[in-house]
């Protein structure tokens, strides 16, 4: 059995095993944290493009800044919760996905050209392309 593994099962089983859905939800929602988005970047002949996880973000909650060597992506992500159809919840098993307000700076290897970038929202992730100075 890997030793680690078992450390954290026993976190989990032992730290989680009394916390309350209502008393993590009144500690967590009032003292939002800024998170990092996970990111991948590639450097390509013609083009910067970068593909941001935001599941769960819509659209209208993403402000995206691009600047001749880097971008800037800011926004927030609502916290994920069972529907009332689905019942109240009595208890958290595990809070692992960010929420809130998040950012992102990401230097770029290159200039860009501003006015020709573009960016797509496809199965929860962002990619932003981002076309080189000649």
């Amino acid at each position: 059995m890997d030793p680690i593994g078992s450390i954290k099962l026993r976190w989990l089983h032992g730290a989680l095993h009394d916390v309350t859905y209502e008393l993590a939800r009144s500690r967590f929602q009032f003292a939002p944290h800024t998170w990092e988005p996970a990111i991948n970047a590639y450097h390509c002949e013609k083009c910067v493009r970068i593909c941001v996880d935001l599941a769960g973000v819509e659209r209208s909650q993403i402000d995206l800044t691009v600047e001749p060597q880097r971008i800037l992506i800011r926004g927030a992500r609502e916290l994920p919760e069972p529907t009332h159809a689905e019942g109240r919840a009595v208890r958290l098993l595990a809070m692992e996905i960010d929420y809130g307000p998040f950012e992102r700076e990401v230097a770029l290897p290159a200039e860009v050209e501003i006015d020709q970038a573009s960016a797509e929202q496809r199965n929860g992730l962002l990619w932003i392309s981002l076309p080189l100075k000649q």
